[in-house]
């Protein structure tokens, strides 16, 4: 094969032939060229594929064989949802080639525009903000069900619906939550259905006895010129939580989207263990992954001026910010749910096992 390129420079002594060494085009060429040919019969063929029932799109990528990507250019079909070939008509299959380039099918999802998480959302997903009216804002876990009705209910904290016990069933929850801008009645979308009670290992009493004892004695002080002052506290050392956890009910079912912002939908559970690579999305820090590092843990969390101790809690390498409780926990690679994220710090986060949340709630993924 003559190469137009052997002609020896003029003003190099025996320079070799350019491509002498293969004979063909240079490799950079090559991958021009089989890109080139795969793009036509992408624009040849476009149209009849993307009339297929759950094909949404249409590029070039390369070919995967038994779960690892090769180095073969192909068309790539992006499809809702993975569907076994068997179930099926024919009609709406993908060949395994065309044109002799081979094809593969990839499962994006349902695609859409991305808002931001502070904003007001209609239909709503897991991971943006959400609140109790008294609650600055915290995140709208996901979508769960009624295991006696069967009805719709959004998952979240119970400090983020119920304002830690202080909030009854009926009151209004927004969307999104009231730092965000969120308003009653305008950005009303669900109302309180039940929480689970935090048992507060120390917090403020609220004994009427003890607080009129603790005010006279501060009274007496005052007046006798003492500058220091009583304060009634109520400890229960022997309180321990499972799960800090509430539902609330939309007032329109099609108000929230059974998904999650950039993850999707969430289905099943799956048992935890150590070393699990773990992700969330939530309102203030967005889809972050972890690891993690402690099970069955017990510990003491702050609630403003109350503590609650926690027993059986999950914790993963630092993975959020405030406003993130309530998100939902899932395996990273897949869509299971492991625990409801409810606390952090900045060396830590900690959630409730999902299984411990929906049992006591009474609803399921």
């Amino acid at each position: 094969m003559l190469c137009p390129l052997a002609l020896p420079d003029p003003g190099v002594a025996d320079a070799p032939p350019e491509c002498a060494y293969t004979g063909t085009k240079p490799p950079a060429e090559v991958a021009v060229s089989e890109h080139a040919e795969v793009r036509r019969a992408q624009l040849r063929h476009q149209a009849a594929l993307l009339a297929k029932p759950n094909v949404v799109g249409l590029g070039i990528g390369l070919k995967t064989v038994r779960g690892r990507r090769g180095e073969r250019l192909c068309l790539a079909a992006l499809v809702r949802c993975k569907v076994p070939r068997a179930a099926l008509d024919p009609e709406a299959l993908i060949p395994d080639q065309i044109e002799g380039i081979p094809t593969d099918v990839i499962d994006v999802g349902e695609v859409r525009a991305l808002s931001a998480r502070t904003t007001r959302l209609r239909p709503a997903p897991g991971g943006v903000s959400l609140g109790h009216v008294l609650v600055t804002a915290g995140t709208l876990g996901c979508v769960v069900r009624d295991r006696a009705s069967g009805d719709a209910l959004i998952l979240s904290n119970n400090h983020v619906l119920a304002d830690a016990n202080q909030a009854s069933p009926g009151d209004p929850i927004l969307q999104p939550g009231a730092i965000d801008g969120g308003r009653d009645p305008a950005d009303v979308i669900a109302a309180l259905e039940r929480f689970s009670v935090i048992q507060f290992a120390r917090e403020p009493a609220t004994c009427p006895v003890a607080r009129g004892l603790v005010q006279l004695i501060n009274t007496l002080a005052a007046w006798t010129g003492f500058n220091h002052r009583l304060e009634a506290w109520r400890e229960d050392p022997l309180a321990v939580n499972r799960i800090d956890a509430a539902v609330a009910r939309p007032f329109d079912e099609n108000d929230v989207l059974p998904e999650v912002l950039e993850i999707g939908p969430v289905r099943g559970t799956r048992p935890v263990e150590l070393g699990l690579k773990v992700r969330k999305s939530g309102r203030s820090s967005g889809v972050t992954t972890g690891e993690i590092t402690v099970l069955d843990a017990t510990i003491t969390v702050g609630y403003g001026e109350r503590t609650a101790r926690f027993a059986g809690q999950i914790v993963t390498t630092p993975m959020s910010l405030p406003g993130d409780s309530g998100s939902v926990l899932v395996e990273v690679g897949g869509t299971r749910a492991v625990g409801l994220l409810f606390a952090g710090s900045d060396q830590v986060t900690l959630h409730n096992p999902i299984e411990s949340v929906l049992s006591a709630l009474a609803v399921e993924l």
